[in-house]
Parts: structure tokens; C-alpha cells; sequence
């Protein structure tokens, strides 16, 4: 008896552990608007080799997910915003669509996850209004298949979402969106047991803000912190105060129950001469410090027991992005696979602080 309640203590123990862990992960954004980037069976070579066990994709190249077959990776796809008319409007095309991007490739490809658009709100072409039904049909396709308890369905939304986002405790969603979208969409996540998907990027807010916001605190480093007047909670870092206002505002609309995922977030190492903090030292200082904080089960002030799952962006820097310079060095690789900078992504790698 005394042998069995050990070995049962241990497993609770073990069963307890494995689910924290998964509870706070360290995933990246593998995105290929580049022409030189190494075949995607040599990437997925780099990434067991760096001890990256989940991976997001912008797309469902057939090349990257027979090559992430047998890996143990697990995956998150995209549906592209420019199909999300015709997945609102035919069940069809949401089965046909799963059927040939997902469904022949899982289980050997563990796609853990659709992310159904991306920053749908933000989008020109004004597809916002296709999304929640997009994500119900794509859904209603998983369960056709049997996979709706295996594979999530979620849709990656901007900071840009909320009306406001500082201090934290006045984080609220834009009112133009609340009833149309928001509520309908969070009440779908809620069903399905899924998560929201919040793309943040603290360097923007620094780049804007550098003579009002400190670089230490931008970058996790030791810093006095700043006290919110609403909440009274003291924030060392951006981060932390984005992800708060984010959870702010899903208490205001009264789905506070309902996860969050950081889809993606990252800091360029290189920039114009007006894109201020954009370098080497910088990018390894922020990805560094929010590994080692969420690795070592670090939640927010406002819910420190939270489990993150925060996702780098980007394994790649992508030549054929436009914009400015930072858009094409967001990456922690070169196309040759050599480290742009130093960031070891689990406990074991030797985190730095």
C-alpha cells in the first residue's frame, strides 16, 4: 500500500507538472514571405534542435506540414481572411477546405489549432462580418471529421482591438466591435472550450512612447515600475501591462473565463534610423526575459497564476516584407539558420536574465 500511494503521489506530481508546463509554453511564428529561406525539412531539423515544440504558420503549405509529420511538433494553421466570405457562407467549402489542409495530414501533423483569419478588424477588405460564422462552419467541419475535441479554433485579433489599453484597468474592447463581433466571437471560444488569440508587440508601444516609457521597462529588465491609479497593482513591465488590459476587457464584457494566447509577439533587431530601440542587444534582451518569465510559470500582476502560451514572432527574418526595415528583422534566424542573437527557448537552455 505504502509503495502504491508513493508511486500514485508521483504521478499526480508528474500528471500536475505536465500540464503546467503545457499550461506556460514558448512556441514560434515560422512565416515565409521571403525567398531565401531554408526547405522546410531543414526547419523542422532547427527547431527540435533548439527544443521548439510548437509552431504557427500563416499558411498550409503541403511542403512545411509533411515535413512537421512525426515530429512531435505541435502546429497551428491558418485560414487565410480573403476565404472567410465563402467558409461564412457554404458549410461545403469549410469541409472541402478542412479536408484537404488539415484533415490528411493529422494525426501524424499535430495540428493543435486553426487560427481562422488574422487581425480580421484591421483588415481592408472589411471581412470582419464573415468571421464568427467562418469560425462556427470550419468548427461544424472538425466535428463532421470527429476532431472538434482535438483541434481548436480560434482568430489571432490586434491590440488595436481594444479602445483602450492604458492604464491596464481601463483595458476595453472598442464599442464599435463589442456586440458585432467580440461578444459573438468570445461566446464561441466559450462553447468550444477555446482560447483568444491576441497578437501584442511591446517595442511599437516603446518606439512611440521612448521619452515617456523607460527601455527597462520595455525589456523586462529591473525598473521602479509604475503603480495602476485603477487597479493598484504595480506593472515592471509592458508586457505584463498589455496582457492585463487585454484581460481587463474580457472581464468588462463578462468573459473572463475564456484563455488567452499570445499569438504573437517580438522585437526587430534592426530598424530605420526613426524606429528607435530596433537592435541585436535589444531584440535578445526582450525575447530572453518573457521566455525565462514564462517558463518559469509567470503569470500577470492582475492574474498571476494565469498559464500563458506565448508565441515568438519570428523564427525567420523575411526579405520580401514591406514596410519599415524592422518588418524584415523580426527574425531570431538568418535564412541561413544562423542566430541573428542568443535566445535559448526551454529551462534547460540556460536562461539569462
Amino acid at each position: 500500500m505504502h509503495r502504491i500511494l508513493i508511486l500514485s503521489i508521483l504521478f499526480s506530481c508528474f500528471l500536475s507538472f505536465s500540464l503546467l508546463a503545457d499550461g506556460n509554453a514558448i512556441g514560434v511564428n515560422y512565416g515565409r514571405i521571403a525567398n531565401n529561406l531554408p526547405s522546410a525539412f531543414k526547419v523542422v531539423k532547427l527547431l527540435k534542435s533548439q527544443g521548439i515544440n510548437r509552431v504557427k504558420l500563416f499558411d498550409t503549405d503541403p511542403a512545411v506540414l509533411l515535413s512537421l509529420s512525426g515530429s512531435g511538433i505541435k502546429v497551428t494553421v491558418n485560414f487565410p481572411n480573403e476565404k472567410l466570405f465563402f467558409a461564412a457562407k457554404k458549410l461545403s467549402y469549410a469541409l472541402t477546405w478542412l479536408n484537404k489542409n488539415v484533415v490528411v495530414y493529422y494525426p501524424k501533423t499535430i495540428i493543435e489549432s486553426i487560427a481562422v483569419g488574422n487581425e480580421v478588424f484591421v483588415d481592408p477588405h472589411n471581412t470582419t462580418k464573415y468571421l464568427v460564422p467562418a469560425m462556427r462552419n470550419i468548427h461544424k467541419a472538425l466535428t463532421i471529421n470527429n476532431l472538434h475535441n482535438s483541434i481548436k479554433i480560434s482568430s489571432p485579433i490586434a491590440l488595436s482591438a481594444l479602445g483602450s489599453s492604458y492604464p491596464s484597468s481601463t483595458g476595453s474592447f472598442k464599442p464599435d466591435l463589442i456586440e458585432p463581433v467580440i461578444k459573438p466571437m468570445l461566446n464561441f471560444l466559450r462553447e468550444t472550450s477555446s482560447y483568444l488569440m491576441i497578437n501584442v508587440y511591446p517595442f511599437f508601444a516603446y518606439e512611440s512612447n521612448a521619452d515617456v516609457i523607460s527601455l527597462d521597462y520595455a525589456l523586462f529588465r529591473e525598473n521602479p515600475g509604475n503603480v495602476d491609479p485603477g487597479n493598484g497593482l504595480k506593472y515592471f513591465n509592458i508586457f505584463d501591462a498589455q496582457i492585463d488590459a487585454v484581460f481587463a476587457a474580457l472581464n468588462r464584457v463578462q468573459y473572463d473565463d475564456v484563455r488567452v494566447v499570445v499569438s504573437e509577439t517580438g522585437w526587430p533587431s534592426k530598424g530605420d534610423s526613426d524606429e528607435v530601440g530596433a537592435s541585436p542587444q535589444n531584440a535578445a534582451a526582450y525575447n530572453g526575459n518573457l521566455v525565462k518569465k514564462i517558463l518559469n510559470n509567470g503569470g500577470t500582476p492582475l492574474r498571476p497564476n494565469a498559464n500563458l502560451t506565448v508565441y515568438l514572432f519570428a523564427l525567420f527574418n523575411e526579405n520580401k516584407k514591406v514596410g519599415p526595415t524592422s518588418e524584415r528583422n523580426f527574425g531570431m534566424f538568418y535564412p541561413d539558420m544562423n542566430k541573428v542573437y542568443d535566445v535559448p527557448f526551454t529551462v534547460a537552455g540556460g536562461l539569462r536574465g
